[in-house]
């Protein structure tokens, strides 16, 4: 029986993979850092000024060649020292003795996935003003439009020349020892090399005016390159510039004698390109999150069998398909790498489909994002890719089949021969002509040219799956950017920042634009359920002055209360309980969540 292409066992791999993602233990990564809460809050109002300002995200972050800064009204800074790290939290400690006041913190932090996150909200001392955040100069989220269109390219010259500096000659190391002598083949591995070179050394300029937010005219400037090259993406970018020399070392000798590398050479050019390979999979969306080291190894897994598969559609589109290959290299070549070819791609489907769980999480984030439409376009491409790749295959079963060559020897037939004294010489057994050989084709097929047009299309569309992996890398994950729904429990505290009245937990989702659905459960201080005299939950969006906009509660059982809130727009939203709990207590409690 025929066996499904590997196109359909692609889609029903990935789409069913993404279904049952729920039943799944492993929590799927979450990239480009969120904040998610700070002190003082966003929009509070103090009786006193705070000694710092802490800020906290969902995921580790660094300055880099960011800040943490907190303006007073007339724009001077208040804030002393350098910002200080750990792990999720920026803090930063503000000058003593300031007076009532509306403040503003404007922040830059680079996510450990290597992108910048910024922002500003305000804060009061006394009873002044709110200043709005909008007052603060580089408080966005803008970035330079040269430098953001620039650093995607970066990456898929990265990405073609891995195809081309590595893939060739993985491609003759497995299959093909005679291509070493192609001038053709030479200089398309070296042009590999150097564009992996180039693209490393662009990314590297790219990331300081990147983090920074500054234009292209910073590119060279001393102290962001001084930054960038201290940071583990800096360094990671380094290290990989030196293996991809090292690489070029390793293959030089070999592409100018014309021949292959024998078994040193091959396990020192393995592990040259093993090693560019994990550092290319160890920058972006791989290092951000839980199990890193797992999604590195498996992104690792995906960026080799890529540029195995790809450079082997190089490889036979730019010689082994032209009229000069004789067919007797056809024969050798091309039913091998079909099974090459089969094992890659298994590998890259399935390093696709771990890789797709983790950064999208869900049908509904693949819907709603950036990312899950860039990742459907990828898929869809790749899906025409591997049909082509599919009739290819049937094309070479069909015309060479398991040839001589391939692996599967016929064995020789005996011969018989009898002598006869009064006639003619027998023949010599060894001279009969064999079987097999005789069947080995002496020119090539006719319709080699069809099988040349399909790896044609298959590169074209390469090339385009190349692109958008590189803008895939550039995009929040789609799982960070969907909207997540709220559960949280917060202590109650009075107006002076007094905790011990026990606790409220809000529950609110979907958490987007548009009807939503919370509830508020309040317990005393021994976590009892408790009727309070009068309760109010209100809620704020202060980047963009909206709210705040009162929640009509409804009883829903004993201390327990639903509301169905309007959000108008995505943002960072504050909800605020307020709980009279008797005539003269009030306590409060707030959380920040995202709106996307």
């Amino acid at each position: 029986m025929r066996r499904p292409p590997t196109a359909v066992l692609l889609l029903a791999a990935l789409l069913g993979t993404l279904l049952l993602q729920g039943v799944l233990t492993a929590s799927p990564a979450a990239a480009h850092a969120g904040l998610v809460g700070a002190t003082p809050a966003q929009g509070a109002r103090l009786d006193t000024a705070p000694d710092e300002v802490r800020l906290r995200f969902t995921e580790d972050v660094s300055i880099g060649a960011g800040y943490l800064r907190v303006l007073a009204p007339g724009g001077g800074r208040v804030d002393t020292g350098s910002p200080e790290v750990s792990d999720t939290t920026v803090s930063v400690g503000l000058r003593s003795g300031l007076p009532d006041a509306s403040y503003v913190v404007t922040y830059r932090v680079v996510s450990a996935d290597s992108h910048p996150v910024s922002g500003a909200f305000s804060f009061v001392v006394g009873d002044g003003e709110l200043l709005p955040a909008s007052a603060a100069a580089g408080g966005g989220d803008d970035v330079d439009p040269v430098v953001g269109a620039a650093l995607p390219v970066t990456r898929w010259v990265t990405y073609a020349g891995l195809v081309l500096g590595l893939g060739v000659p993985a491609f003759l190391l497995l299959l093909w020892p005679g291509g070493w002598g192609s001038p053709l083949l030479r200089r398309l591995s070296g042009a590999g090399l150097a564009a992996v070179a180039a693209g490393t050394v662009g990314a590297l300029l790219l990331q300081g005016p990147y983090a920074a937010g500054e234009g292209i005219g910073s590119l060279l400037d001393p102290q962001l390159l001084s930054t960038t090259a201290g940071s583990t993406y800096g360094r990671t970018l380094l290290v990989r510039l030196v293996l991809t020399l090292v690489a070029a070392l390793v293959l030089l000798p070999w592409w100018r004698a014309r021949r292959g590398p024998g078994t040193g050479g091959a396990v020192a050019v393995t592990v040259a390109a093993v090693a560019v390979v994990l550092t290319v999979a160890g920058v972006g969306h791989p290092v951000a999150g839980r199990l890193a080291a797992l999604e590195v190894l498996v992104t690792a897994v995906h960026v080799a069998a890529m540029t195995v598969w790809l450079g082997g559609l190089v490889v036979l589109f730019a010689v082994v398909l032209r009229r000069g290959t004789s067919a007797t290299d056809l024969v050798s070549v091309l039913p091998r790498w079909s099974q090459v070819a089969s094992v890659v791609v298994v590998a890259l489907v399935l390093s696709g489909v771990v890789q797709s769980v983790r950064q999208v999480g869900s049908p509904t984030a693949l819907v709603h994002t950036a990312y899950g439409w860039v990742l459907i376009s990828k898929v869809a491409v790749v899906l025409v890719v591997l049909a082509l790749a599919a009739l290819s295959r049937d094309w070479v079963q069909q015309q060479l089949g398991a040839g001589p060559r391939s692996g599967r020897r016929r064995p020789r037939r005996p011969v018989v021969a009898q002598a006869f004294a009064a006639g003619p010489a027998a023949p010599d057994p060894a001279a009969l002509p064999d079987p097999d050989d005789a069947a080995e084709p002496a020119e090539q097929p006719a319709t080699l040219g069809a099988l040349r047009r399909w790896v044609l299309v298959e590169g074209i569309g390469a090339v385009v799956v190349l692109a958008l992996s590189a803008v895939l890398v550039g995009l929040p994950p789609a799982q960070a950017a969907v909207a997540q729904p709220v559960e949280v429990t917060l202590p109650l505290r009075s107006a002076g920042g007094t905790a011990g009245n026990g606790t409220v937990q809000v529950e609110l989702e979907p958490a987007r634009p548009g009807p939503n659905t919370g509830h508020v459960y309040l317990f005393d201080a021994d976590g009892e359920l408790t009727q309070p005299r009068e309760i109010g939950v209100t809620l704020t969006e202060r980047a963009q002055q909206i709210g705040p906009l009162p929640a009509t509660l409804a009883p829903a059982g004993p201390g327990h209360y639903t509301f169905d809130p309007d959000l108008p727009t995505s943002g960072s939203w504050t909800l605020t309980v307020t709980v009279r709990l008797d005539e003269f207590t009030a306590v409060t409690a707030s959380t920040d969540f995202l709106v996307r």
